[in-house]
């Protein structure tokens, strides 16, 4: 094993699904992130750096991401390589019910770079789960998007107000926010 391997990319549910959600009307910030996590991917493969690839499996017969769907597939922008692995997941966690966490282990990973669908939802707790299992966390803020969500009381949050307050709920006790261009620059070179 190389001695870059310390760090590791992790792209979350970046599949076909959100664009079903998006034709149907759902609003989404950050239109760049795709930009991104494109950028990301090619910065960690020009380094030689570790990737991996998690992808939603719905269990659910009205799921957006059922395998066979056109849902189901990942974006051009973010499709892995034969020699990066793919992890299927069932739930919101990219840790549960699979061996990432083995993976990461197994290739001496102590650093997670975390990006992906959606910053509320699987990137949050994958990145909470990451932090309590003792990773070294980063969430690369530009490099993941919310969509607009109508709370328990009625009200409408938009989507801008989703993403900022997750990256608030988890910098400092979960994960590190920071932007692509910090990984590229920074992280990337140590």
């Amino acid at each position: 094993m190389s001695e870059s391997a310390d760090i590791a990319l992790i792209v979350i549910d970046v599949q076909k699904a959100f664009d079903a959600w998006e034709a149907a009307g759902r609003r989404r910030n950050n239109p760049e992130a795709l930009r991104s996590i494109a950028a990301l991917l090619s910065a960690f493969r020009a380094e030689g750096r570790p990737i991996f690839h998690v992808r939603h499996q719905g269990t659910e017969e009205d799921s957006f991401f059922l395998p066979g769907t056109t849902g189901y597939e990942v974006k051009d922008e973010a499709r892995e390589r034969d020699d990066e692995p793919v992890i299927v997941k069932r739930v919101n966690s990219s840790f549960i019910g699979t061996d990432l966490e083995a993976r990461l282990r197994s290739g001496g990973i102590g650093t997670l770079i975390i990006c992906g669908a959606t910053t509320n939802h699987c990137v949050e707790t994958t990145a909470r789960m990451a932090g309590n299992l003792g990773f070294e966390t980063y969430l690369v803020r530009d490099a993941t998007w919310a969509y607009d969500r109508v709370g328990p009381d009625g009200d409408l949050h938009l989507a801008e107000d989703v993403h900022a307050m997750t990256l608030a709920n988890l910098e400092g006790e979960f994960a590190r926010i920071v932007r692509s261009v910090t990984v590229v620059d920074d992280l990337l070179k140590r």
